[in-house]
């Protein structure tokens, strides 16, 4: 399939998104939490499904008040190491009082990566990336799923997807990500979109 035709056909939706990922950015850490255990839920687990489950335990309360057996017990069958994932949310809780995180997000978008891989439980670059993307601070930023890896092998930017992810691993394939799209003409953010999309039918985050 033509990239450059396929992001013909979807830029102005893939724009829109990004949009609305950038409004988002505005509202105070309290409300970018639960996009931040979206992100952390979304290893192994289908994006829509990790969205229903956000959604649930901030209709209910759980997101910032349940203890780590109450979520655990909403996420279990539903989502991949739901224990873990749990403890995970509610140890990411101590962001919300914690300065450092909303001077973070006013970095430069590596730079913010940097503070979440280190201050956030569960966090890897794939989902700082991630997250930094979906409250509009990702620019320059890959989010290396394996859609990504797999058009990125497809398309011939990678010779492989590799079996296991180092921080020095994803940063290697990260700048070929940068190359690849400088090629296509697309913004890195934009191809992000356009290949997941391309893999599921939906521009979604």
């Amino acid at each position: 399939m033509d990239l450059r035709r396929l992001y013909r056909e979807k830029e102005q939706e893939i724009k829109g998104r990004l949009r609305d990922f950038e409004m988002a950015g505005y509202r105070p850490p309290r409300e970018l939490f639960p996009e931040l255990c979206f992100c952390l839920l979304t290893p192994g687990t289908k994006a829509e499904q990790a969205d229903r489950m956000i959604k649930h335990l901030v209709d209910t309360g759980l997101l910032y008040q349940g203890s780590e057996q109450e979520i655990a017990k909403v996420l279990q069958k539903r989502v991949r190491f739901h224990n873990a994932k749990a403890r995970h949310i509610v140890a990411a809780r101590a962001l919300l009082a914690d300065e450092r995180f909303r001077l973070a997000l006013l970095r430069e978008p590596a730079k913010a990566r940097e503070f979440l891989v280190r201050n956030v439980r569960g966090m890897g670059y794939k989902e700082a990336s991630h997250f930094l993307r979906n409250v509009g601070k990702g620019e320059g930023l890959a989010i290396l799923d394996r859609h990504v890896l797999r058009n990125l092998v497809q398309y011939r930017a990678l010779q492989r997807a590799p079996a296991s992810m180092t921080p020095q691993r994803y940063l290697e394939i990260e700048e070929k990500v940068r190359s690849f799209a400088r090629k296509l003409g697309i913004p890195m953010e934009e191809l992000d979109l356009l290949l997941w999309s391309k893999e599921t039918g939906r521009i979604f985050k």
